[in-house]
């Protein structure tokens, strides 16, 4: 199996469920805190790329500054991940990455999708 990656955020109690769900699994991962490490603009699109999914699909519409800032604005793919490198906690999460695939693990059965 190729090596798994966990964009991981541990104040966030479903990501520290897709650690979890790993571990119970036995299976080696590398945790990703991306608070700690950020994306960059590239590292962000191939996410987005391996995840199969557009900037808007990933954004946590619930979060404060989306509400207050973005909710009902027109904004393109680039502005979309502007934004999400500006604010991280716009990023959905947790995001398991294995090879060139990528799920968002919630509910963490999606992380077999990977396995």
């Amino acid at each position: 199996m190729e090596n798994i990656s966990v964009y991981h955020n541990p104040r966030c109690g479903k990501s520290r469920a897709a650690i979890a769900y790993l571990e119970e699994k036995g299976l080696p991962f590398e945790v990703i805190k991306y608070f700690d490490q950020p994306f960059s603009t590239d590292s962000l699109k191939e996410l987005l790329g391996k995840l199969d999914m557009g900037a808007a699909d990933l954004l946590r519409k619930n979060e404060k500054f989306f509400k207050e800032n973005l909710k009902g604005k027109e904004l393109t793919e680039a502005q979309l991940i502007e934004y999400m490198l500006e604010e991280p906690k716009l990023i959905e999460r947790p995001i398991i990455v294995c090879g060139n695939k990528a799920v968002i693990g919630r509910p963490t059965e999606n992380i077999d999708e990977l396995l």
